[in-house]
C-alpha cells in the first residue's frame, strides 16, 4: 500500500498558462487530464498540483491559495527565476530563514522559503 499524496487545487482562468508557469518555474510535468482537471507531478515527488479552470464567479487576481516551494540557496533559485521571467520580491529575514514572494498567472501567491533548512534548536 503507498503512502497517500497531498494535493492542492488550484483554479486557474487560464489553466494552461498556469500548466506552463508552474513546469517552466518549478519543473512540474503533467500526468494526466481527467474532467478539466490537470494533475501536475514533481519529479522527486512531493506535493500534487490540480489545476482546474476557475468559475467565472471568482474575481480575477483574487489570491485563491499561497504556494511554498523549500529552496535552500534562495538568492540562486531567484536569479535563476529572473533569467527564466520570474520575478520575486526581496528576501526577507525570518527566525533563522528567509523567504520571497512573487504571483502566477491567476494572481495566487507563491513563495521560496529556506525554512525547511534551517538550524534546528537542540541539533
Amino acid at each position: 500500500m503507498s503512502a497517500p499524496s497531498s494535493q492542492v487545487m488550484l483554479y486557474a482562468n487560464d489553466p494552461v498558462k498556469t500548466c506552463a508557469f508552474y513546469e517552466q518555474h518549478f519543473g512540474f510535468v503533467p500526468s494526466e487530464e481527467s474532467q478539466g482537471v490537470v494533475e501536475l507531478h514533481h519529479p522527486r515527488g512531493g506535493l500534487i498540483l490540480l489545476v482546474h479552470r476557475a468559475a467565472k464567479s471568482l474575481k480575477g487576481n483574487q489570491a485563491r491559495v499561497k504556494l511554498v516551494f523549500d529552496v535552500e540557496n534562495l538568492e540562486a533559485f531567484r536569479s535563476r527565476a529572473l533569467v527564466n521571467g520570474l520575478e520575486f520580491g526581496p528576501i526577507h529575514q525570518a527566525q533563522g530563514y528567509g523567504f520571497a514572494n512573487s504571483k502566477d498567472p491567476d494572481g495566487n501567491g507563491v513563495s521560496i522559503s529556506s525554512r525547511v533548512y534551517r538550524p534546528r534548536q537542540g541539533s
